[in-house]
């Protein structure tokens, strides 16, 4: 289904008065995030030039008919050969003396590109005399940078995924049984988003109790014992946007020094929500949330705070102590505090954002309480 033809052009608008800040003629969109975006297309394997008043989706035959009924703003081009034919569309465009490229860019196609174009007719003469041919000009998060910024459809995407990822786990979590694998859950976990929808928006993490300390743990044959722990790593995608949430139990028993860990960092997730609003220095709340954990004599995570979510589960603006940006209205982040202790047991507690102008919205609100949520299995 097209995408409301005005949220387009308002998206559009935007990226062209940062490029002609950037002081570039034409953009060639490549990141597939980034053709949906201002396209509307959900496809693969295509690119988007902007220039001017244009929109050109660079497609094939695969898509042609899909881009036609997903994209009404776009001319639609379809190529006979490789990715790279799309220097053919620029180089007969005399205004063109300037184009960006996302610096995501695969190098080799940058080169290609590089050495495709010629200088545009209007500036024969030039070249002659010594001018230079057109000059492609890498962007950092061009594109990017207007993604972060929400408007009310891709909220609303948003919130959707989370009421389905939500539900999915509310209907696992009671199958849960002693002797169940990792893999087995996050299967299960998997199948459920799918039958409401959704789509995982990144592999599905489930560890228990030591892999839990490993941040990027993937499902294994591991199976879940009568006094354990599981971490929940997971995320919905629907309609094109990702959110994402990681939750922790405890099975069979809770153990004082997880139930220590576990309030510590509950304790610093909201000690870093309370602080959220727009024009706060992202650094700054990540600083606080490793503020709290410290505190109590605990080792806090080595990774960021949270990062956007949006059209991909990572995207700007990223919340670490490396973040050079303030948050801004319309940002939806994670915040996402973790203690990991080694050979025993991780816990992380993750939640969708929204920031405000005065505050913030928390969007994603399942099983958080006070106490380990304990499982009976």
């Amino acid at each position: 289904m097209a995408q409301d033809t005005s949220i387009l052009k308002n998206r559009i608008k935007k990226v062209r008065a940062k490029l002609q800040a950037a002081k570039a003629d034409a953009m060639l969109v490549t990141g597939a995030a980034n053709v949906s975006y201002l396209s509307g297309f959900t496809g693969e394997d295509s690119w988007l030039i902007l220039l001017g008043g244009k929109s050109i989706l660079i497609t094939d035959s695969r898509y042609t008919l899909q881009a036609k009924k997903e994209c009404p703003i776009c001319r639609i081009y379809q190529r006979k050969g490789s990715m790279i034919d799309a220097a053919d569309i620029l180089k007969k465009l005399a205004a063109v003396k300037i184009v960006a490229v996302e610096d995501k860019i695969q190098l080799a196609i940058f080169n290609l590109l590089r050495k495709k174009l010629p200088a545009p007719p209007a500036l024969a003469f030039a070249r002659k005399r010594g001018g230079g041919p057109v000059r492609i000009k890498p962007v950092k998060n061009l594109v990017e940078s207007v993604r972060a910024i929400k408007d009310k459809s891709e909220i609303a995407a948003i919130k959707k995924a989370i009421e389905i990822a939500e539900r999915a786990l509310e209907k696992v979590l009671p199958k849960i049984r002693v002797n169940m694998s990792e893999a087995e859950i996050a299967a299960i976990l998997e199948f459920e988003l799918k039958k409401a929808g959704a789509s995982p928006s990144f592999e599905t993490v489930v560890a228990f109790g030591s892999n839990s300390a490993m941040a990027h743990h993937r499902p294994t044959a591991r199976k879940l014992r009568k006094i354990d722990t599981i971490l929940i790593d997971y995320g919905a995608k629907f309609n094109g946007y990702c959110c994402d949430i990681t939750r922790c139990f405890a099975v069979g028993k809770v153990n004082n020094f997880y139930a220590k860990a576990y309030k510590t960092v509950l304790r610093a997730q909201t000690d870093a929500i309370n602080v959220l609003k727009a024009g706060i220095e992202a650094k700054k709340v990540d600083e606080i949330a490793k503020k709290t954990i410290k505190s109590s004599k605990l080792l806090p995570y080595g990774h960021g705070l949270g990062h956007g979510t949006g059209l991909d589960v990572h995207e700007q603006p990223r919340v670490s102590v490396l973040s050079k940006a303030s948050l801004q209205n319309g940002n939806v982040i994670t915040v996402e505090p973790a203690v990991y202790i080694p050979g025993k047991f991780g816990i992380r507690i993750e939640d969708n954002v929204l920031i405000t102008e005065n505050g913030c919205e928390i969007l994603s609100t399942l099983l958080k309480s006070e106490e380990v949520p304990l499982l009976k299995v």
